[in-house]
């Protein structure tokens, strides 16, 4: 497995329309990029990937909203300089080809996203509160899934990637140019 590089803005990249995968690259590639994207999902550390994101115009995401893991213990880390301790998580990945999304909700639910796209951007995004997904699995075969929740905002968000759109093109336009200005101040002061 690999560590990718994950594209940022304004990575024109980040605006291709992803391509289907064809029924012959079904194949020992995709695992492996499946693999790479959620290792590098992981590492970033974010909770979904498309393909795109790591510069392949494939229908592909992964996502993993690692819920808390009552049972383990606490995860002691020191990556700021300061000892924290976080509730342990369990790994729970998914991983969705050539999704499509049917019958979304006509309510809508309100989630506060980022993006590891637009790193340390993070804004409320409105969205279907419930969605059913048709999806292929690393073997073609098809499934469909009613989803809620954070689980069907993340996928409608990495959903919007494989049509180039990021979350922050849902903000206003005024909303965005903050946000972007926000992030060019972040990348200057790094």
């Amino acid at each position: 497995m690999a560590i990718l590089e994950i594209l940022e803005v304004p990575d024109p990249r980040l605006k291709i329309v992803s391509s289907p995968v064809a029924p012959d690259e079904f194949d020992d590639d995709l695992k492996q990029l499946a693999a790479d994207m959620l290792e590098t999902m992981y590492d970033a550390p974010g909770i979904g990937l498309a393909a795109i994101q790591v510069g392949v115009p494939k229908r592909l995401l992964v996502i993993d909203l690692q819920p808390e893991d009552p049972d383990a213990e606490p995860v002691a880390c020191d990556h700021d300089g300061h000892s924290h301790t976080h509730p342990a998580t369990k790994r729970e990945p998914r991983v969705f080809v050539n999704p499509v999304i049917v019958d979304p909700a006509e309510e809508y639910t309100t989630f506060n996203e980022g993006c590891l796209s637009v790193p340390e951007i993070y804004a409320d995004v409105d969205r279907p509160a419930t969605c059913t997904v048709r999806y292929q699995d690393l073997d073609g075969k098809a499934h469909e899934e009613h989803l809620e929740g954070l689980l069907a905002t993340c996928l409608q968000h990495e959903m919007d990637h494989l049509e180039g759109i990021l979350f922050i093109d849902h903000l206003s336009r005024l909303k965005r140019q903050m946000a972007l200005k926000k992030l060019k101040k972040i990348r200057q002061a790094a």
